[in-house]
């Protein structure tokens, strides 16, 4: 006889396969998703998604970066990437321009409004992270950051 899970509910975040007995790659992705949608509804009265707020922090860290550039830094893909930066430009908050050399390349660098809306969403990101950060002290947040650079360099084929 098959089984049937309609008598069941699913664990919540922290309880079975979704707490300690879970997979790792599985629990990345469930903090990733749980912090993402924190972003999310932190930035949503401002009109900006998480991945926007990622390539406008990138563009402030990288001015005049390319789409090729962006797609690689953010780990997205260029379609992607030139979709957000079309609704970052259409929105008045990114500028591009020709790169000086290669006909073909566009540069985006940030705007004055750009630059206001990111000052506003690095505020509300800063409180979700130092929320994440709260139960570590500096040697077990440094042990997490430098943990999680570890897994992106073994795992990255470049």
């Amino acid at each position: 006889m098959a089984r049937t899970t309609t008598d069941s509910t699913a664990p919540r975040a922290g309880e079975g396969k979704r707490g300690r007995e879970g997979h790792i790659g599985y629990l990345l992705r469930q903090a990733q998703a749980a912090v993402r949608l924190a972003m999310d509804a932190a930035f949503a009265d401002l009109g900006l998604t998480s991945p926007q707020f990622l390539v406008l922090n990138v563009l402030d860290a990288y001015p005049g970066a390319s789409g090729a550039d962006l797609a690689r830094i953010t780990l997205s893909t260029p379609q992607t990437i030139n979709l957000i930066v079309r609704n970052l430009e259409r929105d008045g908050l990114v500028e591009r321009r020709g790169h000086e050399t290669h006909g073909r390349v566009l540069r985006a660098d940030l705007t004055a409004a750009g630059r206001r809306i990111l000052a506003q969403c690095k505020r509300r990101a800063n409180a979700i992270e130092q929320s994440l950060l709260a139960p570590l002290d500096a040697k077990a947040e440094a042990a997490v950051r430098d943990w999680l650079v570890q897994v992106a360099l073994r795992l990255t084929r470049d």
